[in-house]
């Protein structure tokens, strides 16, 4: 089955998204800071990164995205916010912000595993 990376310092939504892919027979790994994040990334390589925007730093997560990309880890990438509903902010898909998806927390166990499958298949018909 395919492994999944979360990186995310709230560990109620690590443990919520742990919860509902495993269930489904994904395997997951975690980490609560982007160091530990890119250490986690470079050293199993996931099939799919869940990403956190806020951590460290409220930018964290779309540095440690740039840096994946910088260094041509393709994996696809689910980035989470809460940014743009608590800021009335929306955020784009591009080479600032080089992610696949974003999801408002909190996420729905549906649709969490709705947009996995999708980039998972997608990932695999590459």
């Amino acid at each position: 089955m395919s492994k999944i990376a979360i990186i995310d310092d709230d560990p109620d939504i690590l443990d919520a998204s742990s919860l509902v892919l495993t269930s489904k027979g994904y395997e997951v790994m975690t980490a609560t800071n982007p160091d530990d994040g890119y250490k986690l990334v470079k050293g199993n390589k996931p099939d799919l990164i869940i990403l956190d925007v806020m951590m460290n730093e409220p930018d964290d997560g779309f540095f440690l995205a740039q840096k994946f990309r910088k260094e041509k880890i393709n994996t696809p990438i689910i980035m989470y916010t809460s940014v743009s509903k608590s800021f009335g902010m929306e955020y784009g898909i591009n080479e600032m912000v080089p992610v696949d998806e974003f999801v408002e927390k909190p996420i729905s166990p549906e649709q969490l595993l709705e947009k996995v499958e999708k980039l998972i298949h997608f990932k695999a018909g590459r």
